[in-house]
């Protein structure tokens, strides 16, 4: 048991305690009243929950910043990327190693959840591939959701591999580890991919994802069909309350009203799309018709960081550019509470009692704090590369006095360093 104690102010989503303490029970949920344990010190910190990054791609913390993928159209990016994981040779080793270095970077940066669409595979049911990312995060004590994608992959394949996945990998969908289907877009399979592993989430009970209205989704959907992404994914059954839909970059005041209607949800991911060029999602607009926003980072090979609280910031400091300003506090929302709609975990995301106990206590002592009038929205105006102090999980501390309690960071990172030179040839 633990009690995190001595903060200027806990947040948790639905209410603000200057001087507040969490109590974190055995079962590993925030406890009602007082519990007996570790004492946590807080002082000088503004706690919040968890935050849940709802849409990363792992393996490409092993693919960033490579020449020729920096602000080119997506058409281009998309096969540059695919020649420099060929090249590397994606496998159960590549995948535990990248997945390890983005998971590190996740807890040193507050993020407690983090859902993994991961795309590429290699032959195989992908069994092998799905543990190794579900044990890079056990070591390092950080929850997934490991979404079991599909770019261009057979159909019947795609669907008995996440079969096969769900059924290795099991275990409680409100616990550590959650599997959800997902494939990468309109731009890159089709309706059997779309259908059959519909069918997969169905048998299995799980989650859907995939990403639409992005650059070359839209692209590709009109020349291939003449259609809007949208309108295919709502023929194809994705247009469902089980649905979440990353990026939207380009849609319409129409494409927004059908979504919310569908009941679907949606993660922004400005810190990949601002950044390539690929647009700017209407996420305010999207929330005030009802949509239930998250966001996410997206994955190594277009945002380079996995710094969620950083990709915050940006949304909020783009929003006018789509719409309306948005608030420190909504934003923040969309980050843990809004995250967690979309992944199906009501219970993260918010610190009240009964919820998962996945904390950060952020630091605001430090002179990129002086000054500041409202710490909580000083998270995001003020310094944004910070590094939470602590950050629990399921009541269980993985990151003490900003460093990672299961593995020494300098190990996680020298691994896939070591691995990367070991593949790669001179000069690639």
């Amino acid at each position: 048991m633990l009690i995190v104690r001595g903060a200027e102010l806990v947040w948790t989503g639905s209410a603000e305690l200057p001087g507040g303490e969490i109590a974190c029970g055995p079962d590993g949920r925030v406890a009602a009243g007082p519990v007996e344990g570790e004492v946590l010190d807080a002082s000088g910190c503004v706690v919040t929950p968890g935050l849940v990054n709802a849409h990363h791609h792992l393996l490409q913390t092993a693919f960033r910043t490579l020449p020729g993928t920096r602000g080119v159209p997506m058409r281009d990016w998309l096969p540059r990327m695919a020649a420099a994981y060929a090249a590397v040779g994606v496998d159960d080793e590549l995948a535990h190693a990248a997945a390890a270095a983005g998971l590190a970077e996740a807890l040193l940066c507050g993020v407690t959840t983090v859902a993994d669409h991961h795309l590429t595979w290699p032959a195989g049911d992908g069994v092998g591939i799905a543990r190794a990312v579900v044990a890079a995060a056990g070591e390092l004590g950080a929850r997934l959701v490991f979404v079991r994608g599909s770019a261009r992959d057979d159909p019947q394949a795609a669907a008995a591999s996440a079969d096969a996945i769900a059924a290795a990998l099991g275990g409680d969908p409100t616990g550590m580890v959650q599997v959800a289907v997902g494939p990468a877009g309109v731009h890159s399979d089709g309706r059997e991919t779309f259908e059959l592993l519909g069918e997969v989430a169905r048998r299995q009970g799980l989650r859907r994802r995939t990403q639409a209205n992005e650059q070359v989704d839209v692209e590709v959907a009109a020349q291939r069909y003449g259609r809007r992404p949208l309108d295919l994914l709502d023929e194809w059954g994705w247009l469902a309350p089980d649905v979440t839909i990353a990026h939207l970059c380009d849609v319409s005041g129409d494409e927004i009203a059908r979504a919310a209607a569908a009941g679907v949800s949606a993660t922004h991911a400005p810190g990949c799309d601002v950044p390539m060029g690929w647009g700017v999602a209407p996420m305010a607009a999207l929330s005030d018709a009802g949509v239930p926003v998250g966001l996410g980072t997206s994955g190594g090979g277009s945002n380079d960081a996995g710094h969620l609280l950083a990709d915050a910031r940006l949304a909020m400091q783009v929003a006018p550019l789509s719409g309306r300003p948005v608030s420190a506090r909504e934003v923040l929302t969309w980050a843990t509470a809004g995250s967690a709609t979309g992944l199906g975990r009501p219970e993260l995301g918010r610190l009240d009692p009964g919820c998962t106990a996945d904390l950060a206590c952020w630091d605001v002592t430090g002179v990129a704090d002086a000054g500041v009038a409202d710490p909580l929205a000083g998270l995001l105006w003020a310094a944004p590369g910070r590094r939470p102090r602590h950050v629990v999980v399921g009541g269980r501390v993985v990151v003490r006095d900003g460093e990672l309690v299961g593995r020494p960071e300098r190990e996680v990172a020298g691994a896939l360093r070591t691995l990367l030179a070991g593949r790669r040839a001179p000069g690639a």
